[in-house]
């Protein structure tokens, strides 16, 4: 899930500083979760997914069905 949250960031064309910005968090906070160093809870997910502009629950859905295409 870590890796469609990270290709949604590039596909946006976000910054990791811009994503953390947007999250009132320090850029290593992005920086770790996308390298599996820390895990998102489910709320920092949704937040996360609403900064890159996803539905979180579309996107948890499709990520466990495996068809998530982004």
């Amino acid at each position: 899930m870590l890796s469609i949250l990270t290709e949604a960031r590039k596909v946006a064309n976000m910054s990791q500083g811009e994503v953390a910005k947007r999250l009132g968090k320090p850029q290593q906070f992005v920086s770790r979760y996308e390298l599996g160093e820390r895990r998102l809870d489910i709320a920092e997910f949704v937040d996360v997914a609403a900064a890159l502009g996803l539905d979180p629950l579309e996107t948890l859905e499709e990520t466990m069905r495996g068809t998530c295409a982004i």
